[in-house]
């Protein structure tokens, strides 16, 4: 146990008053210290890993959302176009049609006379 704990603190990145708490592991109060500052980062980390979880989870759900607007903007898009074109059509409709009119009325009368 004495191996790993100071391979452990060699690995980790502590501050020297942190290691000098750690060195001596026969004393019960060094252990006892280690395992609550353990069980804390343990806690911190389980609290991370959720918290992560949660925004990854929120990040789905907001892609989704993003998703469903763009096919609904094309959609409205469309539906835009196809308005415009019908108010168009009804605005210069009538015009065209007499006019139209009106130039068969000419041509009749010259192809008849």
């Amino acid at each position: 146990m004495e191996v790993k704990l100071k391979l452990l603190l060699d690995l980790m990145p502590l501050s020297n008053l942190t290691k000098k708490l750690y060195q001596d592991t026969r004393t019960q109060r060094n252990v006892a210290k280690l395992n609550d500052e353990l069980y804390e980062v343990h806690q911190i980390m389980t609290r991370n890993v959720q918290e992560v979880l949660g925004v990854g989870e929120k990040l789905d759900q907001v892609s989704q959302m993003s998703s469903r607007l763009t096919s609904e903007s094309r959609i409205y898009a469309d539906k835009a176009r196809d308005l415009n074109r019908q108010a168009l059509i009804r605005k210069w409709a009538p015009v065209a049609i007499v006019i139209g009119v009106v130039s068969l009325l000419f041509w009749a009368k010259n192809k008849i006379w």
